[in-house]
């Protein structure tokens, strides 16, 4: 295929992080793979992150902050690491719900 007829870096970008998303997750909503896949794709940290490692990065950090009470724990004073702690619980039933099979351990608390 010629230089000309390749698509855009950024399209191959997507669609590999959006495979790797439905991997992890084969239940996730449409419109919620859509939002995680903007989100992933926008965040710095994670342009250079493996598609598999922004996939579930960009998921755990959307779940914990839409579905989760994270973000009104940490308003209230709480810390990150106490604020994990407390919607931990939470944040494994939205992955179970999506057909994720890892889990979220305290000990093993992802970046």
């Amino acid at each position: 295929m010629s230089a000309s007829r390749k698509p855009p870096h950024g399209v191959d970008r997507r669609r590999m992080v959006a495979d790797a998303l439905d991997r992890l997750a084969p239940r996730l909503p449409e419109f919620e793979s859509e939002a995680i896949l903007d989100r992933a794709l926008a965040s710095p940290g994670l342009r250079g992150a493996a598609p598999e490692t922004a996939a579930w990065l960009g998921m755990v950090a959307y779940a914990r902050h839409v579905f989760t009470e994270y973000d009104a724990l940490l308003d209230e004073g709480y810390d990150q690491d106490s604020a994990r702690h407390f919607v931990l619980d939470d944040l494994n039933a939205v992955l179970a719900e999506w057909g994720v099979k890892r889990r979220i351990g305290e000990e093993a608390e992802e970046a």
